[in-house]
């Protein structure tokens, strides 16, 4: 069966497959037409096993294939971009430059790159995704918010769905 358009989460290493962020999102992606993949990474706190098994499932799309990820599931997103060749790549808090993580900021690698970060997120500094979003020159959204971003749902609704027409609009 072959699908046109898919969206692959990447939950973060507290989190688990169908969270707060990842139903509302999951629901604005089926909304605009694309399939929806969750893996379950809970099984390892190795942001390394989890790119693995990440990549173990072949994401893949016809037309759009897009990875979201969240924390240590952003960065699980932004090294497997660089191999599975995404056209969108959405990343909520991503975990970059992070000493024993063995990249410390992979190559957010997609037609379209977005970055949401909370000026308060008490686990990634806001300055680490400021850097990455200069270095790579994508996109960077700052919000008031913490690092869970469970108080900015419907604000990642709208970026996301924006993100998505951006996606289904240049293809």
């Amino acid at each position: 069966m072959s699908r046109n358009n898919v969206v692959y989460f990447a939950h973060g290493k507290e989190s688990g497959p169908w969270g707060l962020k990842i139903k509302a999102l999951a629901k604005v992606a089926e909304k605009y037409g694309f399939d929806v993949e969750s893996p379950d990474y809970q099984a390892t706190t190795d942001p390394e096993k989890r790119v693995e098994m990440l990549l173990e499932l072949k994401p893949q799309a016809e037309k759009n294939l897009v990875l979201v990820g969240s924390s240590m599931g952003a960065y699980v997103s932004a090294v497997a971009s660089s191999i599975v060749q995404p056209q969108g790549l959405f990343l909520m808090a991503p975990a970059v430059y992070i000493p024993f993580f063995k990249y410390l900021d992979p190559r957010p690698t997609a037609s379209e790159v977005f970055i949401i970060h909370a000026w308060n997120d008490e686990i990634i500094p806001v300055e680490n995704a400021v850097k990455y979003a200069q270095q790579y020159q994508v996109p960077l959204y700052l919000v008031k918010s913490n690092h869970a971003l469970s108080d900015q749902v419907p604000l990642l609704e709208s970026l996301f769905g924006m993100f998505l027409e951006k996606i289904l609009h240049k293809n």
